[in-house]
């Protein structure tokens, strides 16, 4: 019950230091991933969240800049915000590749999304998002938790805490990582702060076996399993009634007992064999550049098909952070996400999912319109940028085919329609059916949620009528 605190209090409160007493909340609370009912009817009941982590270059792929064309090579004529002075540059950086429009919308994309350029019809192309935190942990928590600060619930905690799972066998929030390494804050990109732990996100492996010691001893298989884990059950349950209120306690029990049930729903989600070869052939499967990514996305696929709640799939560390090298490292970021990217939104599309999937992809930020690191034209790259940057989403209530916001002429700020992280955080419960109020935990005696900035609203602009 925070026994500090409420010494704390009590003290304050003998001082007048309170406008008022405060007492401890001693109300019995217990947590399940049992589906629980929103505050309104939702349009969206699963997310899937392909995070592009260090900050795709958005003047080079969906928000093209003429103005930097006229000046490249030449002096920036205004102020930019330098992220890394040492390496800075006033340069303009004209975009070395070619813009077409696609779809009936008439989208601007590069030549280096062919994929992407397929399906713009399906998506919502934002163009003005905005978190204003200059640097990579900072603008990932801003995005994923809400706040610039470490230590709070993500954004997929928040869902499972609040919708639960809709399969009692698998888990609510699943991550998807990199083979080649995690993403900057690591294991705090899918953390649950201090929401019980039941509600952190749970890690499928890249490389097989995706989850380890799935498969119980031999010695143990059948009966001789059954038999101990319901032994188990019995004690854990003693255990649990002489610590009522326990609740990192209850969720390790949950935990112990969903790792059980796993054994059969896990291993059936993640195998892929019964998948069409249209199917993979779709997502890359059968193209080396391609086939990692494509893996993960259509995993995600499957496992929002069998109700779990919110499925995060990850690039590796800076994978986007192109502060050098961007003519080549570019096209290689493309080539690894484009085709699985563009599939995963036609095969849900296909299959009767998308209207009720929400599909995101972006990164915690994008690119400055000058040169960084000016030491040769193949070394050229661009700094950080969170002032004004891109991303998409499709399903699950977003307008398809179109485009929201804008930013300057540079593309260095929003400046049309700003979309901040507080604003999508609030867009995003809405289409869940979540008041952004309403979804809340109690901490310390005070309501805590995702959304706390005044200023959140929801974007309806991008919302389907």
């Amino acid at each position: 019950m925070g026994l500090g605190s409420v010494a704390l209090a009590w003290l304050l409160n003998e001082q007048g230091l309170l406008a008022k007493p405060v007492k401890p909340d001693a109300t019995r609370r217990a947590f399940d991933l049992a589906p629980k009912q929103p505050h309104a009817t939702p349009r969206a009941r699963a997310m899937i969240s392909l995070f592009m982590q260090g900050g795709p270059s958005h003047m080079d792929l969906l928000d093209p800049k003429p103005e930097l064309a006229k000046w490249d090579g030449q002096k920036f004529p205004g102020e930019i915000k330098y992220d890394n002075a040492a390496q800075a540059s006033s340069k303009v950086l004209a975009s070395p590749w070619k813009f077409q429009k696609h779809g009936q919308c008439g989208a601007d994309v590069s030549e280096l999304l062919p994929h992407l350029a397929g399906i713009v019809d399906d998506i919502t192309i934002i163009r003005s998002m905005h978190t204003g935190v200059n640097n990579h942990g900072q603008s990932i928590n801003a995005l994923n938790t809400g706040r610039v600060l470490a230590g709070r619930p993500t954004l997929g905690s928040w869902l499972a805490y609040g919708l639960g799972a809709e399969n009692r066998n698998l888990p609510a929030y699943i991550a998807l990582t990199d083979p080649r390494g995690l993403p900057v804050l690591g294991v705090g990109n899918w953390s649950n702060g201090w929401l019980p732990s039941l509600f952190q996100g749970t890690v499928i492996r890249p490389r097989e076996p995706r989850i380890l010691n799935l498969d119980p001893p031999e010695q143990l298989r059948g009966a001789a399993q059954e038999n101990y884990l319901s032994f188990l059950e019995q004690l854990n349950r003693e255990h649990l009634a002489q610590r009522a209120g326990e609740l990192d306690l209850e969720a390790r029990i949950a935990s112990f007992e969903l790792a059980a049930r796993m054994q059969t729903a896990a291993r059936e989600a993640l195998e892929l064999t019964g998948e069409s070869e249209a199917t993979r052939k779709l997502y890359g499967l059968d193209d080396p550049a391609t086939a990692e990514f494509g893996t993960r996305c259509l995993i995600a696929r499957r496992l929002i098909e069998r109700g779990v709640r919110f499925v995060s799939v990850y690039t590796r560390n800076q994978f986007w952070d192109h502060h050098g090298s961007i003519l080549t490292a570019l096209p290689a970021s493309c080539k690894y996400v484009d085709q699985p990217a563009a599939a995963l939104v036609t095969d849900l599309k296909a299959r009767g999912l998308l209207d009720s999937t929400i599909v995101h992809w972006g990164g915690e930020m994008g690119r400055l319109p000058v040169v960084q690191n000016d030491a040769g034209r193949a070394k050229v790259g661009r700094d950080h940028n969170t002032y004004g940057f891109t991303m998409w989403v499709a399903g699950g209530g977003f307008k398809g085919g179109h485009i929201h916001g804008a930013t300057d002429e540079w593309g260095h700020r929003a400046v049309k329609d700003v979309v901040n992280h507080y604003d999508y955080h609030a867009t995003l419960l809405h289409l869940f059916g979540l008041d952004a109020k309403g979804l809340a935990y109690k901490r310390n005696g005070a309501d805590q949620t995702l959304v706390e900035d005044a200023r959140a609203r929801v974007v309806t602009e991008i919302l389907r009528g």
